[in-house]
């Protein structure tokens, strides 16, 4: 599907003009947006564009890192938006030059209806501003969406205290931080895109617009700062939680230590006066079995007193 937005030279907008049109002499500037594209549509990218095949070639091979190639007359730019039920990257293409930009992406785009729409108002700063004005404000409202899932998981980070005790702590934590990582492979690149963006020289941006620019990065900047804290929470989180099933678990085995000590030398006198052989002096002894008995209750005391001299039950 291809939707147009053109702007003349009496400054009119001017909605949905046929492509074969937009080069008409008093056409001043204009965007078009192709999405959920035909072969056809596909094909207008190089037969009424004439854009570099390479760049033709990355809008149709998904999934590119963010990043600007350079061409003669234009800059390719690749941009990642996110999906806000699977965290994913999902690819926008945008061709930007003087008089124009062209966004291509394979999937609907939350973030180019919601500029569409915007455009569509006729407001004076747009139509004066021309495609980098475009291109800020989709770039600008790409990274805005980054904010509520970033904040979302921070929230459910948060909650995680008062699972403290609970066995799917891990299973969570785990999950939290897979999520993170997605995220995090997303919002790094872009950051590096922008970075680039202001520190080249083929790059035209006014000294004005070049402000809004790194209002951008800067975003993106608090969102790494925020991921990373997040990451160092679902550490401390996993951390302390292994720290707490270590410490019970010492107590477990202590417990069942003391047991063993106490009942080892019990178990080893039991032994000895359970093997069957016929000469044992204390088996034909009236007061054998309760003399074994009283010596193996002395034993358990000896023991369980020297135990709790050296601190076992503290």
């Amino acid at each position: 599907m291809i939707r147009t937005f053109a702007v003349t030279t009496n400054s009119k907008a001017v909605l949905d003009l046929p492509v074969q049109r937009l080069n008409d002499e008093d056409i001043l500037w204009y965007w078009v947006d192709i999405h959920n594209p035909t072969e056809e549509e596909t094909e207008l990218l190089h037969s009424f564009f004439h854009f570099h095949p390479l760049a033709i070639e990355d809008c149709l091979h998904y999934l590119q890192r963010p990043k600007i190639d350079f061409y003669e007359g234009y800059h390719f730019y690749v941009l990642h938006s996110i999906n806000k039920h699977t965290l994913l990257a999902e690819e926008i293409d945008v061709f930007v030059g003087d008089n124009f930009i062209v966004t291509f992406h394979l999937s609907d785009s939350p973030e180019i209806a919601m500029i569409f729409q915007k455009v569509k108002q006729n407001d004076d700063k747009i139509l004066k501003s021309g495609s980098l004005y475009i291109f800020y404000l989709l770039l600008d409202k790409i990274v805005d969406e980054y904010f509520p899932t970033v904040y979302k998981l921070e929230d459910t980070i948060g909650d995680l205290d008062d699972k403290s005790g609970s066995p799917d702590l891990m299973e969570d934590v785990f999950e939290l931080r897979a999520q993170l990582l997605k995220l995090r492979r997303t919002i790094i690149p872009m950051s590096e895109l922008l970075y680039r963006i202001l520190n080249s020289e083929r790059v035209n941006i006014s000294k004005e617009n070049r402000f809004y620019f790194m209002d951008i990065h800067d975003h993106l900047l608090r969102l790494i700062e925020i991921i990373e804290s997040n990451r160092e929470m679902t550490n401390d989180i996993r951390d302390s939680y292994i720290s707490i099933n270590s410490y019970r678990m010492n107590n477990i085995m202590k417990t069942l230590t003391v047991l063993s000590s106490i009942f080892i030398p019990l178990t080893f006198i039991a032994s000895i006066y359970g093997m069957n052989f016929e000469y044992i002096p204390e088996l034909s002894w009236r007061w054998g079995y309760f003399a074994i008995l009283g010596t193996m209750f002395i034993v358990g005391s000896l023991m369980l007193f020297v135990l709790w001299k050296m601190g076992w039950f503290k």
